[in-house]
């Protein structure tokens, strides 16, 4: 079997996909949805569409295939696991940017796809980095860890979004698409870490 489809089959990719397909196809149906952000600390009129929101869905999703069910064997495999766990990456970020663009289809503006699609970089380098730091299980962590506060508290009294809330700035936002690149390619950057006591217990 080739190396990659293995790769790929070993982390239940093709399960993964299919339900990040059906996150996008609700995201379809609810194309002229808003989420509005709720008056936690201020009386704020802010909200933005569903298929801005739905990256944070295909990052939890998508981050279940970080977990590997051998993972003894590929941290000693002579085969260079760092490139395939990067072009592993890349594929999962192509297929979330595809996904975004699906409600562009039922008439969703083209900057908000634009939006939705920095956001499933930056959702997904972050779903990268939580696996790196906290472990496979946890690569959903950062994502919704960062969305929450997002949706409670980033929205300011003026009806605009805080500083740090890069996720719901404007598509074209510099500091919003410098942050989901740098999440991005740090989640390139930091190593697999050793095989941890879950990793070897759930290995056949």
């Amino acid at each position: 079997m080739n190396p990659v489809l293995a790769f790929a089959r070993s982390r239940d990719l093709p399960r993964a996909a299919a339900a990040s397909l059906a996150v996008a196809v609700a995201a379809v149906v609810f194309t002229g949805t808003q989420v509005d952000f709720p008056d936690f600390r201020y009386l704020v009129d802010f909200s933005i569409p569903v298929a801005a929101v739905a990256p944070v869905a295909y990052a939890v999703v998508l981050g279940t295939t970080f977990h590997s069910p051998m993972a003894d064997l590929e941290h000693t495999a002579a085969q260079p696991m760092p490139g395939y766990r990067r072009l592993h990456l890349v594929a999962l970020t192509v297929l979330a940017v595809v996904l975004s663009a699906l409600p562009v289809l039922a008439g969703l503006p083209a900057e908000v796809f634009a939006a939705s699609a920095r956001n499933a970089v930056g959702y997904l380098g972050l779903a990268v980095i939580s696996a790196r730091l906290f472990g496979s299980g946890l690569a959903w962590l950062l994502p919704l860890g960062s969305f929450g506060p997002t949706l409670l508290l980033g929205v300011g009294p003026d009806s605009t979004p805080e500083f740090w809330a890069w996720s719901i700035e404007a598509p074209g936002d510099a500091p919003a698409l410098a942050i989901a690149a740098a999440l991005w390619l740090t989640a390139h950057l930091l190593p697999a870490p050793p095989p941890r006591q879950d990793d070897r217990a759930e290995a056949p």
